[in-house]
């Protein structure tokens, strides 16, 4: 019952509020009482072939629910800042504390012995585990999550200190990533049949500069022989 109030409160809220004030700042405004809470980029689409729309979906996780939201109309600014981190956390609060930045799901609370422990594999290698009360967490983020090893967990510390988005170290997060590859392949396939018509198109344009270059230079120094 707690979650449908909180997914349709939001939903609600969302659609009523400044058409003018990004959603994400809205969902903000309506959990400014929770204390812990991360908003993942669920999905997004653009529509329009002459004058384009575009969208954004949200998945809310709090420490004992999560849901996903409706779609978002966004401005195209908004959208092309974030079009690289589809399946990331875009912000996250943890015990009051604002964490932002985009970051894979679950690392907010990574490291922090109030929410789990490191311990070893039957490897020996070491990952995070979160302590019974938060191990729905992972089930929460949707797919987004994977269990995260401290040597992933230190590169993206150091990442982060130089303000750099972190994919993983199997490029496995983000829009180009793995898991969108797994979790959305409709929205994956589209995604990369755009980014190989973008480096066509960047490529021929590239083409024709230096054809234009060496006929002008080539002018140029036929002149210079009369």
């Amino acid at each position: 019952m707690a979650l449908f109030f909180s997914a349709a409160a939001i939903l609600f809220f969302c659609g009523c509020g400044d058409i003018r004030e990004l959603p994400i700042d809205r969902i903000k405004k309506h959990l400014k009482d929770s204390p812990t809470y991360s908003i993942i980029l669920e999905d997004m689409k653009e529509e329009g072939n002459f004058s384009k729309q575009y969208f954004h979906k949200y998945r809310v996780i709090q420490m004992d629910e999560g849901w996903t939201t409706d779609w978002f109309k966004v401005p195209k600014d908004y959208y092309h800042m974030n079009e690289k981190f589809m399946g990331m956390t875009l912000f996250a609060k943890k015990d009051g504390e604002d964490i932002k930045g985009a970051a894979p799901p679950g690392y907010a609370y990574v490291g922090d012995t109030r929410y789990g422990h490191w311990r070893n594999d039957s490897s020996g290698r070491s990952f995070w585990e979160f302590y019974g009360k938060y191990r729905l967490l992972a089930d929460f983020f949707g797919g987004w999550y994977r269990p995260v090893y401290r040597n992933d967990y230190d590169t993206y510390r150091n990442y982060r200190a130089r303000h750099t988005p972190y994919f993983g170290s199997r490029n496995q997060f983000g829009t180009d990533g793995s898991l969108v590859k797994s979790n959305k392949p409709d929205f994956y396939a589209r995604h990369m049949r755009k980014e190989r018509i973008k480096r066509e198109s960047f490529s021929s344009k590239v083409s024709q500069r230096i054809g234009r270059t060496r006929t002008s230079f080539r002018s140029r120094a036929g002149g210079r022989g009369k």
